[in-house]
């Protein structure tokens, strides 16, 4: 098959420079044969002379990494996770021309054709007949675009998204709390493959050109195996993802995603345009030592150019303060519009390929970085004008609290009292006078009183993450010896996040974060002034404006849930709790937590928390993330009962003061 790009000899390419001390006999470079490869999240864990066991609940079948490269047969037997995949399986497929056109080199398609690549027509009956669910290891050659979704898909597949993940990093937190000390557990490996024995790995049935159902724009990951899990990129290391040629329906390979990391010497991003060097030349040090062929990744970006088929581009930005030291960013659909033969920066020659972003997509999640990033410096400097208070929490909170209006008038915030923690009846701590504690003086370790109260179990990480959700959670408090940074007092150490209340046309007042809030790191407490049910009847008297507690649903229990890991797997439900039988009053003191929108989707979840007082029918309301939630993503809190005409609790609602 000839080629359309312009070669240059590699004989008049200049030689790669050589060192004027260099007499002696000339060393062979070997370079490596591996495809353009990336850094790994973290290092892997170094061997270990004796190998501590693990809950056997966690143990992945297998321990090396290579089986994520090896493919094994579908289990017989085991129902589908696509079977609802396959309910808009014809949106699935795309129609292949009836007839070709040829110019150049490239069989050309029906204009009116929704084909990806063309194709021999006697395979047509067989592309166009429909596979049987199954549950498959082995990712599939069948090249698909998914366009045409309805609303109800849409929900359907980011919710499937959202669960997949949501089980992903509970897996992944559990299992990293449970490994011994002074070994370092791979936790998104050992997530990853139990999911993938479970056959709960998505788009694995299908190799998905364009979007991916499910997955926007600005969504962030902390793992490149968390990429392979949701289909977004099928390589565990490798920077370019494409359909080999020995699978392919033309028998030419076609490339469907690239991982940009800046690690690159001959790359070049500037956002909307990316100059994207191809893979292959480099030594052991990642350093360019021969000439690139055109084979492999380089070889399916350029088809995948001729063919004018999109990439989904995924940026790898260093993120500090985070679990990993780099975070990945999907920021939506590029074109190859370009593809030439150059000398790099080392002296050899190189493959350099022109990506541009196509038009109409959201802004990039990695641009939101950025700006999120100058605002925690400079807000004002960013945005002149619009913001009503600098901290709303005048310095009660850790961090400061913003306000910020650009839509109208409106500045009610402004007009209640901040609350950092909610106020609690007199007689309710009144009940400490006989309390007891632990006796840990360095932390709290296993054994000891507050682990036995909450079940023989710590339910937060060394992080403060929260490894499962409980009807009730006791954390140490005032007659604990514990210190501050205790792992069991991970909601009383105040805000970590800096979050912004900000005016919004379609949730009127609403509540994200500067910072990238990991899953299952505490967001902040609900608070207000806690009422009996006797004193809530005195103030809904005059209309009930009132925040009930017992209406909030237990998203708790979808947190930390392995039943799809583990079928016999049940959720501990001790210690248990009554329910709630007090409501809270924010119509005078309130915390930045009552502007967050209601959703019966949401992003953060409640948690009952103790730790001032031993009464369990007045817990703390505690919120901690459910998903990875991205700087300037609107949270989002399940109220339980909300407006029929907003969509908000009724005390949240315009005008309810």
């Amino acid at each position: 098959m000839d080629s359309l790009i312009p070669f240059q000899d590699l004989n008049l390419l200049p030689d790669p420079p050589i060192s004027s001390s260099s007499t002696a006999a000339t060393h062979l470079v070997t370079p490596k044969i591996e495809p353009k490869t990336e850094p790994f999240d973290e290092p892997p864990p170094p061997p270990a002379p004796t190998q501590q066991p693990q809950p056997p609940h966690l143990q992945p079948q297998q321990q090396e990494p290579q089986h994520f490269a090896e493919e094994s047969p579908s289990p017989p037997g085991e129902d589908s996770l696509y079977t609802e995949f396959h309910r808009v399986s014809e949106l699935f497929r795309t129609a292949f021309a009836k007839g070709h056109r040829r110019y150049g080199d490239v069989d050309g398609v029906d204009p009116d054709s929704r084909a990806i690549v063309p194709f021999n027509p006697e395979e047509t009956s067989q592309l166009a007949t429909v596979v049987k669910p199954r549950i498959s290891y082995k990712r599939s050659s069948e090249l698909v675009r998914v366009t045409d979704l309805g609303l109800e898909d849409e929900r359907y597949f980011r919710d499937l998204v959202r669960r997949t993940r949501m089980t992903f990093d509970g897996v992944r937190i559990l299992s990293m709390a449970d490994g011994s000390s002074g070994k370092r557990v791979r936790g998104d490996l050992i997530a990853a493959s139990l999911m993938r024995n479970r056959g709960l790995w998505l788009n694995r049935d299908k190799r998905i050109v364009g979007s991916i159902p499910g997955i926007c724009v600005g969504d962030i990951f902390f793992y490149r195996m968390e990429l392979v899990v949701v289909g977004l990129h099928g390589q565990t290391q490798a920077g370019i993802d494409y359909l080999p040629a020995s699978q392919s329906s033309n028998g030419e390979p076609i490339a469907t995603s690239v991982i940009v990391s800046g690690g690159y010497e001959d790359d070049e991003d500037s956002g909307d345009v990316i100059i994207y060097t191809g893979h292959g030349g480099q030594d052991k040090f990642s350093r360019q030592c021969v000439h690139q062929k055109l084979e492999g990744g380089n070889l399916a970006l350029e088809r995948s150019m001729r063919y004018g088929i999109e990439l989904r581009v995924i940026r790898g930005i260093r993120y500090e303060g985070g679990i990993t030291s780099k975070v990945y960013v999907y920021d939506g659909l590029y074109r190859i519009m370009d593809c030439w033969f150059d000398v790099g920066k080392s002296g050899f020659g190189v493959f350099k390929y022109k990506l541009v972003r196509i038009e109409g997509q959201p802004e990039m999640g990695s641009v939101t970085m950025r700006l999120a990033k100058s605002l925690r410096s400079s807000p004002l400097s960013v945005r002149p004008a619009g913001y009503l208070s600098l901290d709303m929490s005048m310095k009660k909170e850790n961090v400061p609290v913003l306000l910020f209006n650009d839509i109208d008038t409106d500045n009610e915030p402004l007009y209640y009292d901040y609350l950092v923690r909610s106020v609690y009846p007199p007689f309710v701590l009144h009940q400490n006078r006989n309390a007891t504690g632990c006796e840990c003086i360095s932390g709290c370790a296993e054994g000891c009183f507050c682990f036995l109260k909450n079940g023989g179990e710590f339910l937060y990480d060394q992080n403060g993450l929260l490894l499962k959700g409980k009807p009730i959670i006791f954390e140490c408090g005032a007659f604990c010896k514990c210190p501050p940074a205790c792992r069991n007092r991970a909601t009383q150490r105040g805000l970590k996040h800096r979050f912004e209340i900000f005016r919004s046309r379609e949730t009127g007042w609403g509540v994200r974060s500067l910072d990238l809030i990991q899953a299952g790191a505490f967001v902040c407490e609900y608070a207000g002034v806690v009422l009996t049910r006797d004193q809530a009847q005195i103030f809904t008297m005059n209309g009930d404006t009132l925040i009930y507690p017992s209406r909030f649903p237990a998203k708790w229990e979808e947190w930390g849930d392995l039943s799809q890991i583990f079928p016999s797997y049940v959720r501990s439900l001790y210690p248990s709790a009554p329910p709630l039988d007090f409501a809270m009053d924010v119509s005078k003191m309130r915390n930045v937590a009552c502007y967050i929108s209601h959703s019966t989707k949401p992003n953060v979840l409640v948690q009952r928390v103790l730790y001032d007082h031993n009464n369990i029918s007045f817990p703390h309301l505690m919120l901690f993330a459910m998903e990875n939630i991205p700087p300037l993503a609107e949270l989002s809190l399940d109220y339980g009962v909300s407006d029929e005409w907003t969509g908000k609790p009724l005390l949240l609602t315009e005008g309810s003061g």
